[in-house]
């Protein structure tokens, strides 16, 4: 297992050394603006989970929830809610 993990750690800097520096630096870019809006959608889903709590509303706080608010968006935000007081 480690094996395979230094290779796939060595064989993903030789690509980013094949790359020119614009594109590495746009995927960069990419990774952290999803892991910034990934950290926030887990903030939104703690904040909804504490103010649905007063209503007897669980709201699940996990990583699907989280993906589907970072990848949708509002509408995920929305569809985690409509989820939870439905259930």
């Amino acid at each position: 297992m480690k094996a395979a993990i230094s290779i796939f750690i060595a064989s993903f800097v030789l690509f980013l050394l094949v790359m020119d520096k614009k594109r590495v630096k746009s995927i960069f870019e990419f990774i952290s603006i999803y892991w910034f809006r990934l950290a926030f959608s887990f903030l939104a889903l703690f904040i909804l989970n504490v103010v649905a709590g007063f209503f007897g509303v669980y709201v699940p706080v996990n990583i699907v929830s989280g993906l589907v608010i970072t990848i949708l968006g509002i509408p995920g935000l929305a569809s985690i809610c409509v989820i939870a007081f439905i259930l």
